[in-house]
């Protein structure tokens, strides 16, 4: 006795793909990455460094270059 094959039933083929994701999947992961990175940068530290500013010393050597 031959053994039957199955055919597959060939869906439409859809060109647009749908996602929809619940409000907290974005937002969670967003609060947590604020989280991490407030304590990383620790608000009583996150200052201003004492010395000039690199950009700021290569604006003074090229002036005085200018200026020779």
């Amino acid at each position: 006795m031959p053994a039957r094959t199955h055919t597959r039933t060939h869906r439409p083929a859809t060109d647009a793909v749908e996602v929809r994701l619940p409000w907290w999947a974005v937002t969670l992961p967003a609060l947590a990455f604020a989280a991490l990175l407030l304590l990383i940068v620790e608000p009583g530290q996150a200052h201003a460094g004492t010395g000039a500013p690199a950009i700021g010393r290569l604006l003074e050597h090229v002036l005085v270059l200018l200026a020779v």
